[in-house]
């Protein structure tokens, strides 16, 4: 009886092991409208499924947009539990900024730099203590003239900025969405126009966008 015991045991030990190597990496994608619609066919998020799949990586993840439109960064904090800490992700991606900036001056209800700063803190704190991995993102554009004429550059450029410092000090992997976007339209927006060369709108992206945006966080996560 008890070579059986030990027997029944070792075998569990293996499926244990198999059942935890060939579980899939858990990736939430927390953000605003852009996520969302990130989550949507022709999305950066549906784009990395198919990153995924060329690099024979398909079962080793699984993706999940988070995003709720016109959502800022105490929004993200709000909700979180719920939205993300709740369903126990390995990896999460944070892609917040636009509206933080963008409705300050459309709405008058935009998040003051200092406490974009406190409750972006916050917020990593929370889920690095519940066991996820954390990936910043700076926000991209709001308005795509290179030339840095756009109407909200000036804080685009000082809370990814933060961003960019915060990711540094905590030693958390960055997509610098807005250096990138920058160096893109330098190349390929020769008439300085606002939207059409990665957004269809100033915003949210299009088909450009969404491929230039699934590549450089795919890059990301891979490396974690």
């Amino acid at each position: 009886m008890s070579k059986l015991i030990l027997f029944a045991a070792f075998i569990a030990c293996i499926l244990l092991m198999s059942f935890n190597y060939d579980k899939k990496k858990k990736v939430i994608f927390f953000g605003d409208s852009i996520t969302q619609i990130g989550a949507q066919p022709g999305g950066y998020i549906r784009l990395m499924d198919s990153l995924l799949k060329q690099e024979g990586a398909e079962n080793k993840y699984e993706l999940i947009g988070a995003g709720i439109g016109g959502n800022k960064v105490y929004d993200l904090y709000l909700r979180m539990e719920e939205d993300v800490i709740s369903k126990s992700p390995d990896i999460v991606v944070i892609y917040i900024g636009v509206n933080d900036v963008w409705h300050k001056s459309s709405f008058g209800t935009g998040t003051d730099y200092d406490k974009f700063g406190k409750f972006y803190e916050a917020i990593v704190k929370k889920l690095r203590a519940a066991g996820s991995k954390v990936i910043l993102c700076t926000p991209a554009v709001i308005g795509e003239k290179k030339d840095f004429s756009n109407q909200q550059d000036g804080d685009m450029n000082q809370y990814s900025s933060w961003i960019r410092q915060f990711a540094a000090k905590e030693s958390l992997p960055l997509v610098d969405l807005r250096t990138l976007f920058h160096e893109y339209e330098l190349q390929n927006n020769p008439d300085n126009k606002e939207s059409g060369i990665l957004t269809r709108d100033r915003v949210h992206l299009n088909a450009a966008g969404n491929l230039l945006v699934a590549e450089a966080m795919w890059k990301a996560i891979k490396s974690l």
